[in-house]
């Protein structure tokens, strides 16, 4: 990937998150931009890119299994009565131009467009970051996504096709593997969270904790999704057993704020942060 143009978050003096706003990437993985990688304050990485299992997780992105048809998730498509199948039908989500760029704020607008070039969506997207305490940053991950087209816009996971549990599609951070610990406002453990709402959920591994924040009110009413089978992956779903429809010209804005911590975070603290980070 020796042709990515990367753009660097940094806190500090320290570099925090780098972002592959034009990544070098091959049709097949849905190419996009993507934050990797993710440290903590005192270094660790907490990001994953292109394991060998899912070629297609760029560690922090907007990747939806399909819009309209077209998949802006990678790999393969599922399919109703037959599965997950390769389809040449990888969409690309493509920079356009700057509109803020610097040490702790990223801004820029972007077109998705299907594999035979057709505007779909347009975007707008920032990023920023910001300290919140003497062992954590917080990462705000905002978009949103206008139909560019002339008709309705259906927008499904699998799920809506009838792979039960399989709702992603949106905000999207692939973590390192290892033991870990899942924990929400109603318990622990992913039954607790996946295919759930709630404000905030944490994963906690060896030595750091992803605290996510739904931190606008279009972003609650979305269910998160959690994987730990096979992989570390999570999510904050758009859609999930129903399309969501999207007519012409109609926008969707959802933003995300994950504070990244070195050691723990616990139940009082989450809260907190999201009285403190939530809109």
């Amino acid at each position: 990937m020796t042709g990515d143009a990367t753009a660097v978050l940094r806190l500090a003096d320290r570099a925090v998150a780098e972002y592959a706003w034009r990544p070098d990437l091959p049709v097949a993985l849905s190419p996009r931009p993507y934050l990797h990688p993710v440290r903590t304050l005192a270094g660790t990485t907490v990001t994953e890119l292109m394991p060998d299992s899912h070629r297609h997780h760029l560690g922090v992105s907007v990747a939806v299994a399909e819009v309209d048809g077209a998949n802006f998730w990678g790999g393969r498509t599922f399919i109703p009565g037959h599965g997950p199948a390769w389809l040449d039908n990888q969409g690309t989500q493509e920079h356009v131009r700057w509109v803020r760029r610097a040490d702790t704020q990223l801004r820029h607008t972007l077109r998705w467009t299907s594999i035979d070039g057709r505007p779909l969506l347009t975007e707008r997207r920032d990023l920023s970051c910001r300290l919140a305490g003497p062992d954590a940053w917080a990462l705000s991950y905002g978009f949103t996504l206008t139909n560019a087209t002339d008709r309705q816009l259906p927008i499904r996971s699998p799920a809506a096709h009838g792979r039960t549990g399989a709702g992603y599609g949106g905000f999207f951070w692939r973590a390192p593997a290892g033991d870990h610990r899942i924990t929400c406002p109603d318990g622990t453990g992913v039954e607790a969270v996946h295919g759930r709402r709630a404000p905030w959920l944490s994963v906690t591994g060896d030595g750091w904790t992803l605290l996510f924040i739904a931190a606008n009110p279009e972003t609650r009413d979305d269910p998160w999704f959690v994987r730990t089978r096979d992989y570390l992956g999570i999510g904050s779903a758009l859609t999930w057993e129903q399309p969501l429809l999207l007519a012409p010209g109609a926008t969707l804005t959802r933003r995300v704020v994950t504070v990244i911590a070195d050691g723990a975070v616990d139940v009082d603290q989450a809260a907190a942060y999201t009285a403190e980070l939530a809109s």
